[in-house]
């Protein structure tokens, strides 16, 4: 029994030895750059409450952006990990071209929307009764903080695209060390910027948005110029940019499989800023508490999406090369330790849950709250572990449709309404225990995800579809 076990879940060397070059360079540099991520929201948060809320308001909205631009990316990354499984460069580099063209787009749309309806999309977050900070403070310091925001859009979105083409065909060290770079400038830019040191002015939450912005710049030039001197390692860089031409199957297909994968990201990105929405109903502290403990969440999420971007680069490959008996074991033993490491993490967030609050310099209870929010992120960190690798699993065989119902139709037709319900019509629950009861409503999404798994109908090699030839 106990060996039926472990032939089943548990990989042997070789597999782990693939597993861990995959995900330790995804793994480090999302650590580090969620744990600076931590240093630039403490402090801010050193500067006030009201710095602190319109910072984490602003930074809502540009979560949105972000994930369009993963989700835009996305749809033409199956393609590259199979594409780079079966050794077709040519297909890689079209999927590349098509990555800068959909992420121009989507940044140009971004900078108009933000520029003209930014007051109006931060007021959103402020509709509740404030026992804690003052709305318009915090209206302020979260439009001044956005408008900076904006000339960190397109660097973002390009980096986006070579770094997920690099992950994707097997280079996962180099955007690990931009990415590190960029937070080492975002951490001294923002001591400097933040509280004014060396001689420079004090500029509190807009200097965390310039510090950010110059950040993004030097990991854009680090992985522009590395991929593009190293064509050898990537010959998708070669003529990338000698012609703009994509064949029309390639678009097609790219369309086909990735603009459901597109909308789901949409949508869920949508829906979450609805729910925060609901949450902020309750009052300014709330949506204080809830950015304290989003950002620790975001520290310990590391994990298990560090191993969903593994299981999208390793089932990608071995469905793309026909393994496809490798793709399901792989992808069994992924599932299993995906959800172990959600255990282990929920336990260890659980038991430092009352350490973070404390560096905020905010109202008492505030970090209550706070306290409370993440001890329920904490009891759902299983649940969501096995969601995210289940997610990934589908996603990387093309079910993109199937994705779009389980991912964002799930937080708009479970979470939305009973969070909104909660919030506004049972005024006598504790916001802590409607945050749990949100975290454990994805147990449903979690029986579905298994036997859409154990179906097996996102087995599929999507290389197969004409020649990629240049015109």
């Amino acid at each position: 029994m106990a060996n039926s076990f472990v032939k089943k879940y548990v990989g042997d060397r070789a597999f782990y030895k693939q597993l861990v070059s995959v995900v330790l360079p995804i793994m480090i540099q999302n650590a580090i750059t969620t744990f600076v991520g931590l240093l630039d929201n403490i402090m801010v948060g050193k500067t006030g409450t009201d710095p602190m809320t319109g910072v984490s308001i602003a930074n809502q909205l540009v979560f949105v952006f972000n994930i369009l631009i993963f989700g835009a990316i996305s749809g033409a990354g199956i393609f590259t990990a199979q594409f780079h499984g079966s050794g077709d460069s040519e297909g890689v580099r079209q999927t590349m071209r098509f990555k800068l063209m959909i992420c121009t787009v989507i940044s140009a749309l971004g900078i108009c929307v933000f520029s003209l309806f930014r007051n109006n999309l931060i007021s959103l977050y402020i509709s509740g009764n404030a026992s804690v900070g003052d709305p318009a403070a915090t209206l302020g310091f979260g439009s001044d903080y956005l408008r900076v925001m904006l000339f960190g859009l397109i660097p973002f979105a390009i980096t986006q695209a070579y770094a997920g083409t690099l992950r994707e065909t097997g280079e996962t060290v180099l955007p690990m060390a931009a990415g590190v770079a960029a937070v080492l400038v975002n951490l001294s830019l923002n001591w400097v910027l933040i509280f004014g040191h060396l001689g420079a002015p004090a500029l509190g939450a807009v200097g965390a948005a310039i510090a950010t912005v110059i950040s993004r710049y030097a990991e854009l030039l680090i992985v522009v110029v590395w991929t593009h001197t190293h064509a050898d390692k990537n010959p998708f860089a070669k003529g990338l940019y000698r012609s703009a031409y994509i064949p029309k199957n390639v678009i097609r297909q790219i369309f086909v499989k990735g603009t459901p994968l597109f909308l789901n990201e949409a949508f869920w990105s949508f829906g979450i800023a609805a729910v925060t929405t609901c949450y902020s109903y309750r009052g300014l502290e709330v949506i204080s508490a809830n950015n304290i403990s989003v950002t620790v969440m975001n520290l310990f999420n590391v994990t298990f999406l560090s191993l969903g971007s593994a299981i999208s680069i390793i089932i990608g490959q071995e469905l793309g090369s026909g393994n496809t008996e490798n793709a399901v074991d792989k992808d069994r033993k992924l599932l299993f330790i995906s959800f172990a490491s959600g255990v282990v993490t929920g336990i260890v967030m659980a038991l430092v849950s009352p350490v973070f609050p404390q560096f905020y310099n905010t109202e008492p209870e505030i970090k209550h709250l706070a306290t409370l929010f993440i001890l329920a992120v904490a009891a759902g960190m299983p649940v969501q572990s096995f969601l995210n690798a289940c997610y990934f699993t589908l996603r990387s065989g093309g079910k993109t449709v199937i994705t779009f119902i389980f991912d964002s139709g799930a937080i708009w037709a479970i979470n939305f309404p009973l969070v909104y319900i909660l919030t506004h019509y049972v005024p006598g629950m504790h916001v802590a225990l409607i945050m749990l009861c949100e975290q454990m409503s994805g147990l449903i999404r979690c029986a579905i995800g298994l036997v859409l798994v154990k179906r097996k109908t996102w087995v599929n090699n999507l290389t197969v579809m004409g020649e990629t030839g240049e015109g």
